[in-house]
């Protein structure tokens, strides 16, 4: 259900990259871990042309903070 609203806000906010970025990092702190995985995939087959260094920037944020 949150994985669903999260695509669907995104879907929404991708034409500003500010908020696609902030929208992003809330999404991936709000999901479940198997979610986060399914969310990722998910978004970089959608954005990652369009988003790319933001995408990066914060998966490897996270990563690094996870390890």
């Amino acid at each position: 259900m949150m994985l669903e609203y999260c695509k669907i806000v995104l879907n929404g906010v991708h034409e500003d990259k500010k908020l696609f970025r902030k929208e992003l990092i809330k999404s991936i702190a709000w999901l479940k871990a198997e979610e986060q995985n399914e969310f990722i995939s998910w978004v970089k087959n959608n954005f990652q042309d369009q988003h790319a260094d933001v995408i990066d920037e914060i998966l490897n944020t996270k990563y690094n903070f996870a390890s």
